[in-house]
């Protein structure tokens, strides 16, 4: 106990903050001849800065990486975790198992633990940017006003995701100096409120001195776009219900003071209208500056690979559809990324390795290939599979055409010769047998999807799938007991068609995105709907993004009583029920992005969207009929006090000033 006392103690000061900040300096010790090594010493020319600059955007989550990647919260995603129970890895799904604990905080973004990186190491490393930046004698003023541009946006980032998981936290806008005494030493959490402004203030300091736009060899960098599309997003987050006049879960939740951490105002009021307002004017300067800038909805506009060639030409439309929905991640740094997270070279573990099948030996002459960077495991779950619409743009469980009864009968494609077979070339294998809700399901289920009797599209080849044991993409024991999809449905969103296994040098590597030009747009749905209530002009911003997923607009497909169930008709024009619909466009369009774990959360309905058991196939059997059995693959835990993440005992232990979140 006393060792990790005096270990977080040194996180407070800034003696401890030089090895930290600047270990990845290969030849530090090198500066002067007894070792002795001062923080000006890092700053003493451009090339020592900008290690130092790269330092700070090195706290960036890890996103990309399988076992650290916050995507794997909510109820998209099942890896192969429960084949042998590890108590490692795969940190998101434990804390949807109810896993997440005070002892060791699972993504302890506050402290650093369990594959999360220490946040507030980050900021300080930006703090002490911050303070020496001046000291470069061969930097520009323009550069050096840029770089600090940069920085101040970065450390305000680093402090919206302390706020998006702990909600009110310590704001740390300047280091503390040895000498400090305990008040400076052990700071009190402050105000939602009053963190969210610092975020804003940091972010509005920020922009004017960065670039309009980034250069090829610094993609990734901060730039005019991504500062003010995340300041969008913040704002977003601050008038959500979870942040903004929350009393039924923190009316109780005071600071020392007596004070609530919370708001408190009242849905309507004018402090809480005045927040959705913020929301717009930031959202609406954010999608005019990108639009200016170049950003845009993806469309592939290139030739098909030669696999495809042939549906191409019979099929062009809904090929070109399938392309521009199916490369719409992968295709790196296309005019949709905004802002993405790049990874460096020869880093392994990522979520193309763990999502991507396995080449089959039909491919390589009855060679298994090697398993390395094609893990076969990542996959979908069933209520994933259930949440993407039907081809007529509306929840399987609202369209009057789908046939719920018999969504789980095996039935055939249409064959390669018949009419009804034209409209599916190139997105389903012709007279395959499969599960009836597979068919008329929308473009984006095809493109994002592995399903059986679809197709694959990676190594280089379009792989016809089956899904079960002994077939392309299931079960193969002589390879792996435990590699297998589980739920039998795989995920190829995020794998590029040329990727192969074995090495990273065979893979093509994008930026996993932080934040694209989609969210914008349905952002400005949402706010529009929640400031003003349904009409035109949020069923434009969503229709952005119907269109380009080719199912009809929602203003017609709602309203429509041949295709509508009557329950739900005209659903749209209800503010609550236009809300649910842009929710629902969210969790489709951004599958698999971790996007709609923070939409539930805002929104309050975590409790009851992810108490329920995730389901899936049976993917290690034999065959359609033995396959094709639902089942439950794992339990889902979320109480009131997971909405906020605990701050671990240590930390309590070495701040006395500090109150634990309710719950914990």
């Amino acid at each position: 106990m006393m060792y990790a006392f005096i270990k977080n103690i040194r996180r407070y000061v800034i003696t401890a903050i030089v090895l930290l900040f600047f270990s990845s300096c290969s030849d530090f010790l090198d500066i002067v001849p007894d070792n002795t090594i001062t923080l000006e010493d890092y700053f003493a020319n451009k090339e020592k800065a900008y290690n130092a600059l790269s330092n700070v955007y090195a706290g960036i989550p890890n996103n990309h990486l399988i076992h650290n990647t916050e995507w794997l919260l909510g109820d998209d995603w099942l890896g192969q975790r429960d084949a042998t129970k590890a108590q490692s890895g795969l940190v998101g799904t434990r804390i949807m198992e109810g896993n997440q604990n005070t002892t060791s905080v699972l993504l302890g973004y506050w402290q650093g633990s369990n594959y999360a990186t220490d946040l507030y190491e980050v900021i300080r490393s930006a703090n002490t940017f911050l303070e020496y930046i001046h000291l470069v004698k061969d930097l520009s003023d323009d550069e050096r006003a840029q770089w600090i541009a940069q920085v101040k946006f970065l450390k305000a980032y680093y402090h919206f995701i302390l706020i998006q998981h702990y909600g009110p936290i310590t704001l740390i806008k300047e280091n503390v100096q040895p000498n400090a005494g305990s008040e400076e030493l052990f700071v009190n959490r402050s105000k939602i409120d009053d963190c969210f402004d610092y975020v804003l203030e940091l972010i509005d300091e920020a922009i004017p001195n960065l670039d309009d736009e980034t250069m090829e060899d610094e993609l990734g960098m901060i730039n005019q776009s991504i500062a003010k599309a995340i300041k969008a997003r913040v704002l977003l987050f601050r008038a959500s219900p979870l942040f903004n006049g929350n009393k039924d879960l923190y009316g109780d939740f005071y600071d020392h003071d007596g004070e609530p951490y919370f708001p408190m105002d009242e849905e309507g009021s004018q402090v809480w209208t005045q927040k959705w307002k913020d929301a717009l004017v930031a959202v609406n300067e954010a999608i005019n500056n990108c639009e200016t800038e170049g950003f845009g909805l993806y469309e592939y506009e290139e030739q098909p690979y030669k696999f495809d060639m042939e549906d191409w030409k019979n099929n062009t439309e809904a090929m070109k559809r399938l392309y521009s929905l199916r490369l719409l991640i992968v295709d790196p740094w296309n005019k949709e990324c905004i802002w993405g997270r790049t990874y460096r070279t020869g880093q392994s573990g990522t979520i193309q390795d763990a999502s991507n099948i396995r080449l089959p030996r039909t491919f390589t002459n009855g060679v298994q290939e090697t398993t390395g960077n094609s893990w076969n495991w990542a996959g979908a779950t069933f209520q994933m599979v259930n949440r993407y619409y039907s081809k007529n743009g509306l929840p399987i469980e609202v369209d009057k055409t789908f046939d719920k009864n018999n969504m789980y009968r095996l039935v055939s494609t249409p064959s390669q010769d018949s009419s009804e077979y034209e409209p599916l070339r190139g997105i389903l294998q012709p007279d395959f047998m499969t599960v009836s809700m597979y068919l008329n399901r929308e473009p984006r289920f095809y493109a994002n999807l592995g399903i059986t009797g679809g197709y694959w599209r990676g190594h280089q080849y379009r792989i016809d799938t089956e899904m079960y044991g002994g077939t392309p993409g299931g079960y193969d024991p002589s390879v792996s007991a435990t590699d297998f999809m589980w739920t039998g449905v795989g995920v190829q969103k995020f794998v590029h068609p040329e990727s192969k296994s074995g090495s990273w040098i065979r893979q093509i590597h994008f930026p996993y995105p932080i934040i694209r030009m989609a969210d914008l747009y349905l952002m400005k749905a949402e706010i529009l709907n929640e400031l003003n209530g349904p009409g035109q002009e949020v069923y434009d911003e969503i229709n952005k993004i119907r269109q380009r997923a080719g199912i009809p607009n929602v203003e017609d497909v709602w309203s429509n009583p041949n295709l509508c169930n009557s329950l739900y008709l005209n659903w749209h024009q209800d503010k609550d029920g236009l809300r649910e619909i842009i929710l629902r466009e969210r969790s489709i369009e951004f599958a698999f992005e971790g996007s709609r774990y923070w939409d539930v959360v805002r929104y309050k309905k975590a409790t009851a969207e992810f108490n329920t058991p995730v389901t899936g196939w049976t993917g290690n059997a034999y065959g359609q009929q033995n396959f094709f059995r639902l089942e439950v693959k794992q339990r889902r835990q979320f109480l009131n006090r997971n909405y906020l993440w605990p701050l671990s005992l240590n930390e309590m232990n070495t701040n006395a000033n500090l109150i634990q979140n309710p719950g914990w």
